[in-house]
């Protein structure tokens, strides 16, 4: 049995009862880091609430050669992960082809990002449309620097059916973890370049750690929130839409938003 746990979003104590029993029950436990962290959490930490040791994998374990798969065919085995254990298509794919080896899996949820930003922010969940991710900028072989235009265009399909924007934001081993405030400005950077206005004086939210007992929820126009100071990571851009009544009294009440966006809206 191949068991995908997901830990939820901030520290070894988001994980569900379910999940911690299965944990305990487990003859191996292998986790990944690179989609998602647990900042408030160590591997530690997890150990000893597990009792268990905890084999963390690279992206190459994962992605590229799984074989510690087959440890499943004749041992309980559990697949740990921040936020809930099948946001990632990666995930997906590894039971895909845990299934064709033959080995049962079993799913175990936890608290995802993606259902916790409406419940901070106040947006309405049956609103967002695709998501999307900000990588970090890379340089190419001519020495050039590349920003990538991707989640530029996400948040312009979006606008166009009225629609809010999910924004990951990078976690790279070498280059760190973005911050809402790097995701800005490269949004603005191709903002400069295309001049389509999908980012002049948009309303956005951003939030720092969301899980943890004291997570920072900031929304304001552009300029102005690419200036503000969200704290440690892990840090998440959303891109709203236009904003019915009470998602923008919410934003105003929860998240500091300027008074003015309630102006000319119909309660």
């Amino acid at each position: 049995m191949l068991t995908f746990i997901g830990l939820g979003l901030f520290d070894e104590n988001d994980i569900s009862l379910k999940g911690l029993e299965a944990i305990k029950n487990a003859d191996m436990v292998f986790a990944e880091f690179y989609t998602s962290r647990l900042m408030g959490s160590t591997i530690e930490k997890l150990e000893k609430l597990y009792n268990k040791v905890v084999r963390v994998l690279s992206r190459e374990d994962v992605e590229v050669s799984p074989d510690w798969l087959a440890e499943a065919k004749d041992k309980n085995v559990v697949f740990l992960t921040g936020g809930d254990t099948m946001v990632s298509t990666t995930h997906v794919d590894l039971r895909l082809r845990a299934k064709d080896m033959g080995i049962q899996t079993k799913l175990i949820h936890g608290a995802s990002i993606s259902s916790a930003i409406c419940g901070l922010s106040g947006l309405q969940n049956y609103r967002f449309g695709k998501a999307s991710t900000i990588p970090h900028p890379y340089t190419s072989s001519r020495g050039n620097t590349i920003i990538s235009e991707t989640p530029y265009n996400t948040i312009k399909l979006n606008r166009e059916h009225n629609m809010h924007t999910l924004v990951f934001l990078d976690i790279d081993k070498e280059k760190g973890y973005m911050t809402v405030n790097q995701a800005l400005r490269l949004l603005l950077e191709v903002e400069k370049r295309r001049g389509e206005g999908i980012m002049e004086n948009a309303i956005v939210v951003g939030v720092a750690r969301a899980g943890s007992y004291e997570p920072v929820v900031k929304a304001g126009y552009v300029h102005i929130l690419q200036e503000e100071d969200f704290g440690e990571p892990l840090h998440i851009l959303v891109v709203p839409a236009s904003l019915h009544f009470i998602e923008a009294e919410a934003l105003v009440k929860l998240a500091g938003a300027p008074q003015q966006i309630l102006d000319g809206l119909d309660e």
